[in-house]
């Protein structure tokens, strides 16, 4: 095992923490917020010195690593990572345990959105930033880790290579920092501009900014204790929308709209994406919701991005159809989690090809993807359909633990899709009153080994597992 190859690119990856912690001492020094301000010293100095002496360990040695260290890589890089994000929670003042900040912290660069603080208008106001911020970074991380090591062809079960990635055909070892840094400048981007439509339509600014990285990195923590605080008229619903489908479409897709010719060939899975949820949102304000077009459009959206921000708190019977939307999740490269749409469109037209070749044996089957010519190969549909049984496997396993900490069935039934979908726990999913700080400890640390899983999936953690366990 290349553990000083390891250790180099997970040195890299604690400067950008030590970055966001120099950004809070700036912000509490111009602001007169000292309150905090020791304990973002503290990541700070951390972060740096554990970069430097990872990277300096790594710097001279071979830089390649294989798949399965990748994955390995990653999951030390969200427990690295989530140990210096817990710093200010546990050095804050409000008597915060070693496993409640870690809990807050994974929660925030899983994207998950769960939280230990019930009132956030008492919060530090760096401290808010902080939790929005490790919602940014996070998702940052996960999109340069979809295009940097889950497009590797060996175990290519993120399905990377059936959609546009502009990057796939340069070679990660040798453009990794090319590649990231082009990774960082679209998410930049795309950031910005839900930030400066926001602050076009009144938002304050600092609701503004925290919402802004709350919407790309599809998480859920808020500067205030509602949206609704936030959200005030349509004009900022409709940009909201528009931020939403940001966090859903690959990230490539606003800059290849504007510099790509064959952008709709491209970009098929985000339009097939984009038409569902418009169908689906005229079916709920028709058939079953009392709600508007608009307040359904919205936590359709909330929904499918993974992310669990709603404005409307009262959904009637339909919570149930909002929560199977969490599994759908948005495009392949993305922040969403669940098991993706393409996967699921290849799991139910093979099966329906399976089908036509019983009714019809000489019949001729269209068996390419979403108008594309990427045709259904065997490993498409394996793949497909181990993620798809890993994923509900995982769902009854959590079910099964939280169940345990007294919890009645539905209530952890409901928790464990929102934990491997990287979903906040809202009121439209009938889920808004779970106090995370009364929790057993052993179930707040299988939340977290399950927050990981339900963003890199159970096959990884079975790969390393074969990897080691029952290989030469």
């Amino acid at each position: 095992m290349n553990i000083k190859g390891m250790l180099y690119y997970l040195g890299l990856f604690c400067f950008p923490i030590s970055f966001l912690a120099f950004l809070n001492i700036l912000y509490s020094s111009y602001f007169d917020y000292f309150l905090n301000v020791e304990s973002y010293v503290w990541v700070f100095c951390i972060s740096i010195a554990l970069g430097i002496t990872f990277y300096l360990i790594g710097n001279k040695t071979i830089k390649k690593i294989s798949f399965h260290e990748q994955i390995l890589l990653i999951i030390l890089i969200y427990l690295t990572t989530s140990l210096l994000v817990s710093i200010p929670y546990y050095l804050s003042g409000f008597q915060m345990t070693f496993i409640n900040s870690l809990f807050e912290a994974f929660s925030g660069l899983t994207g998950t959105g769960f939280s230990i603080f019930e009132n956030i208008k008492y919060l530090d106001p760096t401290l808010i930033i902080w939790r929005s911020s490790s919602q940014w970074i996070g998702g940052l991380y996960f999109i340069i880790f979809l295009v940097l090591f889950f497009s590797n062809t060996q175990f290519n079960y993120k399905l990377n290579n059936l959609v546009f990635n502009t990057d796939k055909s340069l070679n990660p070892e040798t453009n990794i920092k090319k590649i990231s840094f082009k990774l960082f400048f679209l998410y930049s981007s795309l950031t910005a501009i839900i930030f400066f439509l926001f602050t076009f339509s009144g938002t304050r600014l600092f609701n503004g900014l925290n919402l802004s990285m709350s919407l790309i990195s599809n998480g859920a923590f808020l500067p205030t204790n509602t949206l609704e605080e936030i959200i005030t008229n349509t004009t900022q619903k409709i940009i909201l929308i528009f931020s939403f489908f940001l966090s859903i479409f690959n990230i490539y897709f606003f800059f290849n709209f504007f510099t790509k010719k064959k952008f709709f060939k491209n970009h098929l899975e985000d339009i097939f994406i984009f038409i569902l949820i418009i169908i689906f949102s005229f079916i709920l304000t028709i058939f079953i919701s009392q709600s508007s077009l608009l307040d359904n459009l919205l936590n359709v959206l909330s929904s499918v991005a993974t992310s669990g921000l709603s404005i409307k708190s009262e959904v009637g019977n339909y919570s149930f159809y909002l929560l199977l939307l969490t599994i759908l999740g948005g495009s392949i490269i993305s922040n969403t989690s669940g098991i993706k749409f393409l996967r699921l469109y290849i799991l139910l037209k093979s099966s329906f090809i399976e089908i036509s070749k019983l009714v019809r044996p000489n019949d001729i089957v269209n068996q390419n993807i979403l108008l594309s010519s990427n045709k259904i190969n065997n490993d498409n549909i394996k793949l497909s359909f181990l993620i798809f049984i890993s994923f509900f496997i995982s769902i009854f396993l959590l079910s099964a633990f939280l169940i345990f900490d007294n919890m009645n069935f539905e209530t952890a039934f409901k928790l464990s899709i929102l934990t491997l979908t990287n979903t906040s726990s809202a009121s439209i999913y009938g889920l808004d009153n779970i106090d995370y700080s009364s929790l057993l400890t052993s179930t707040k640390l299988f939340l977290i080994i399950f927050m990981i899983i339900g963003k890199i999936e159970l096959i990884s953690f079975f790969l390393i597992i074969k990897k080691v366990f029952f290989t030469n």
